[in-house]
């Protein structure tokens, strides 16, 4: 009698106990905060070796999962209009959206999918994963940390990041000579995204 309560109780134990274990947490998708703008994706690069030309994308889009704590958890997908490229010149503009060096006629768009994650510190991190851009995909890596989160004033919950990485152009198929100092682009992003 004694051993057949024994095992009861066993049996009820291990039926109760997986609903008073509390559930393992999934990662959050967060979307950009593209309506609010509070990302952006901005680069520059050297005219010639004598100065820095600055420059922007004004319409992207992407998001990103996340569960603080599990950074290496994380993935990432941002899709960029490349029409949007914006260095406050409209003939500049326009010359960069051409052949000679993004072709939008022919690649609208350009995107970034991660591949992992590796904690380099308490909040910070390089990002791998791969960019297309102008019909070639590359690997490449951007060393990123994050900025902060918590409550947003209006019930919801945000994280914002950023990164930067340096990109040389002939990887991307563009080879118009600026001069050896023009070779490469510095890109950050900074991103802070609402909680889905």
């Amino acid at each position: 009698m004694f051993t057949r309560n024994l095992m009861s109780a066993a049996l009820a134990a291990a039926v109760l106990v997986p609903s008073v274990l509390p559930a393992q947490s999934e990662a959050a998708e967060y979307a950009l905060d593209i309506k609010g703008q509070h990302a952006f994706i901005e680069w520059r690069i050297q005219h010639l070796g004598y100065s820095w030309l600055y420059g922007r994308f004004n319409d992207f889009d992407g998001s990103f999962e996340y569960e603080d704590g599990d950074i290496e958890d994380a993935k990432v997908s941002v899709t960029i209009d490349m029409a949007s490229l914006d260095s406050n010149h409209a003939e500049r503009d326009k010359h960069l959206r051409g052949d000679d060096f993004f072709a939008v006629g022919e690649f609208p768009e350009a995107s970034f999918e991660s591949t992992g994650i590796k904690s380099t510190g308490d909040d910070s991190f390089v990002l791998m994963g791969n960019l297309t851009l102008r019909g070639v995909t590359k690997a490449i890596e951007i060393d990123a940390e994050k900025i902060g989160e918590g409550a947003d004033p209006w019930g919801g919950y945000r994280a914002g990041f950023i990164g930067t990485t340096t990109l040389a152009l002939k990887d991307f198929g563009i080879d118009y000579d600026l001069g050896p100092a023009s070779a490469t682009a510095e890109v950050t992003l900074s991103v802070e995204g609402i909680r889905q």
